[in-house]
């Protein structure tokens, strides 16, 4: 039998090629070329990696609504919890267009850094990602934009988590009982300061600092139970060091130190968030090890059409439905994404982890991840980490950078702790109790660091 050389399976083929080869992104053309030739990617797929509707060969297409009746039409682009979830506990998703300027998943300054950086940066003898000519820290932006290794992937998210030297999160989190019924509603303030790989073409290095990537804390401000909780991770720059975890608990009145298994833990009661889950790429990654990718395809995302600032003053996604009561998931809209790798990795460095494996999906257009799974032990599926990322606009309204652009961040995620069926939804929102804002610039960040970054700086937010 002939086969014509761009049938409908024809990009599958290519794909798994490339897997064996170790190539980079695209069917017909490489991908980073083509965006940067001409900042859209339509030219490197052909029509079934670009149009649900031609991917589906007609059963679903822009507008429609996916639901238990239709969803195994895009069974092939889903990981196996979001089936599941569509499948038996009442989880909608509409379908969008896809996006087809390639800038609207970045923040800008984090796009311009990864065009002008593109070829600059290799491993070291140790692993560690470094700038190829100096041998020093990275400068900016994704470090291998045509991700070709899973190592290279997963370099892409530890580098820069929020993709800004600056990030400050004021998030909400509804925690859902296995029974569908609401257990606790948190507010904290998630703080992320990279020392190192930076946009910034000013500011490479922050406060002389080039042995540290980052300085990250959370802060917990709501409940008054639980108002003043705070944990505080600087990470080293070389990615074989474990960073320390240090915590202030109120009812205790100090800080002390926790051990690093404690990435594995929930940060509060009900909540499934753990540290080791922050962007699929909570731990240092070289602590991780047999990582590789074991897969190229398409696959839904939930992108830009996810932000209300237009419709919520406060930019809440407060549109439930599903589950036992109606309440366990947000409504989200989800595009085609022509082609993600398939990553997977073991945590090598901790054997008391209850993690035995994860799977992340990561788009090849920008090396973010869009979907993420984690296994136990035993090799069972435990955990989904799901998320919504998109330009901050809607309708009217924009939130504009210092350069006059569409900021863009994460705006919600669902964590689904599959086993217990325990769910927390993370919404990405302006401002929490506290009167804490979110932010992705500040031009005095010494201050930030000295309020939100060191030992006393979380002893001294949890006695306020």
């Amino acid at each position: 039998m002939h086969i014509r050389k761009y049938d409908f399976d024809y990009s599958r083929r290519k794909m798994m090629q490339n897997v064996a080869l170790g190539l980079g992104g695209g069917v017909l053309a490489p991908v980073w070329p083509t965006i940067a030739a001409t900042g859209e990617v339509t030219k490197a797929y052909p029509d079934e990696l670009t149009s649900i509707e031609v991917n589906t060969k007609g059963k679903i297409k822009v507008g429609d609504t996916i639901d238990s009746s239709n969803v195994e039409h895009v069974k092939h682009l889903l990981d196996p919890i979001f089936f599941e979830q569509i499948s038996n506990r009442g989880r909608k998703v509409k379908i969008r267009a896809p996006t087809q300027d390639v800038s609207e998943l970045f923040p800008h300054e984090y796009f311009e850094a990864t065009l002008r950086n593109a070829g600059k940066a290799k491993f070291d003898d140790t692993g560690n990602v470094v700038e190829a000519s100096t041998g020093g820290p990275w400068i900016g932006g994704n470090p291998f934009p045509d991700v070709k290794t899973g190592q290279e992937g997963i370099a892409n998210l530890t580098l820069s988590w929020g993709r800004h030297d600056l990030s400050q999160y004021a998030i909400r989190s509804f925690d859902i009982n296995p029974d569908g019924s609401p257990a606790y509603t948190y507010d904290f303030y998630w703080t992320e300061l990279n020392a190192t790989a930076r946009t910034h073409p000013e500011r490479r290095v922050f406060d002389d600092r080039d042995d540290m990537l980052r300085f990250q804390s959370v802060f917990f401000t709501a409940p008054q139970e639980q108002a003043g909780a705070s944990f505080l991770v600087p990470w080293n720059y070389d990615q074989r060091k474990f960073p320390d975890i240090y915590g202030y608990l109120p009812q205790f009145r100090r800080v002390r130190q926790f051990p690093a298994n404690q990435r594995f833990e929930p940060l509060v009661p009900g909540i499934t968030l753990f540290l080791s889950d922050a962007w699929a790429a909570g731990d240092p990654m070289l602590t991780w090890g047999n990582t590789k990718i074991v897969g190229r395809g398409p696959h839904l995302a939930a992108l830009g059409g996810n932000f209300t600032g237009e419709e919520h003053d406060n930019w809440e996604n407060s549109k439930r439905h599903g589950g036992e009561q109606g309440q366990t998931f947000m409504d989200y809209t989800m595009e085609l994404v022509p082609e993600c790798v398939q990553i997977e990795s073991e945590p090598t460095g901790y054997p008391r982890a209850p993690v035995g494996k994860k799977k992340i999906w990561v788009d090849v257009r920008n090396a973010m991840v869009i979907a993420y799974i984690t296994y136990d032990r035993r090799g069972e599926i435990w955990k989904q980490v799901d998320p919504a990322f998109g330009p901050q606009k809607q309708g009217n309204f924009v939130n504009k950078d210092r350069h006059g652009k569409p900021e863009w961040s994460w705006t919600s995620v669902h964590i689904h702790d599959i086993q217990s069926n325990r769910m927390s939804l993370l919404n990405h929102v302006k401002q929490i109790a506290g009167g804490y804002k979110s932010q992705y610039y500040a031009e005095d960040e010494k201050a930030v660091y000295n309020k939100f970054l060191t030992q006393s700086a979380i002893a001294r937010l949890g006695t306020v």
